[in-house]
């Protein structure tokens, strides 16, 4: 009599234990019940500039002949440019932290923030070779918001954004999010600075992750989201799959033991 309530109950404890809970799969979940109107000031510390990263740097004056050795053949045009044309159009930090400017020459741009570059630049420039009446406006961006993401996500890889602020949300979204399999309690950020890197770890179902240091990204972040148990365990991510595998196996172990039998 006992017997089968024993085998639907270990049945039964498989088939929950082996699918995804649902909680596992929402993002930024009020886990504390506190009030959503709050709003909460966010610190973002400006990024400061690393070696291998590319700069675009434009130069303009009220007399664009006067600025012309500073503009590139390709990025005179009006036309959006791609990654590969950054990178050969782009004024890239070396290994000693410099980038090379024509008549300026190298100037060091190792752990400045872009505007304290563009001021450097300008000011420079102001000083030494043109009058206030030149009108000189200097705009100093990044080549494009690299990041690398890996792990149980749609689109691994290197990935490009064309903006200068990018969360932790934006960059999953960007790689195709992240797979029911994909652990979203632990997703792990490599970040790297002049003197070593730093590991974060950020659970992505909590509301509080938006006040986590790595919430915000920074250039050449490295994000990697683990998988869950359930892939080891391959029953399947839904209780439909789940159930699919064990009756499958049901199956055949009957079928070997019949034919055993025989």
């Amino acid at each position: 009599m006992n017997n089968p309530r024993l085998y639907f109950f270990l049945f039964l404890s498989i088939l929950m234990s082996s699918c995804v809970p649902t909680r596992d799969l929402i993002y930024l979940q009020n886990k504390n019940n506190t009030s959503n109107a709050t709003v909460a000031a966010t610190n973002v510390k400006p990024y400061r500039l690393q070696t291998n990263d590319i700069l675009a740097i434009t130069i303009k004056a009220i007399d664009p002949k006067l600025v012309e050795i500073f503009t590139s053949t390709n990025s005179q045009g009006t036309g959006f440019q791609n990654e590969q044309a950054s990178y050969f159009s782009g004024y890239s930090v070396d290994d000693h932290g410099n980038i090379r400017l024509p008549i300026l020459g190298d100037i060091n741009v190792l752990g400045f923030t872009l505007e304290e570059v563009r001021q450097k630049i300008e000011k420079q420039l102001s000083d030494q070779y043109f009058k206030s009446e030149a009108g000189i406006f200097v705009t100093v961006k990044l080549s494009g918001f690299r990041y690398t993401i890996n792990g149980e996500v749609t689109f691994t890889g290197t990935k490009v954004l064309y903006q200068d602020r990018v969360n932790i949300m934006e960059a999953i979204a960007n790689a195709g999010d992240i797979s029911v399999i994909g652990d979203r309690k632990d997703v792990k950020v490599i970040r790297r600075y002049s003197q070593g890197s730093e590991t974060f770890s950020i659970d992505l179902t909590d509301a509080n992750a938006a006040n986590s240091p790595c919430y915000y990204l920074q250039p050449n972040d490295y994000i990697y989201v683990k998988p869950l148990k359930q892939k080891a365990w391959g029953t399947g991510k839904t209780g439909i799959e789940s159930l699919t595998t064990i009756v499958t196996t049901l199956s055949l172990a009957t079928t070997i033991y019949l034919l055993l039998k025989n």
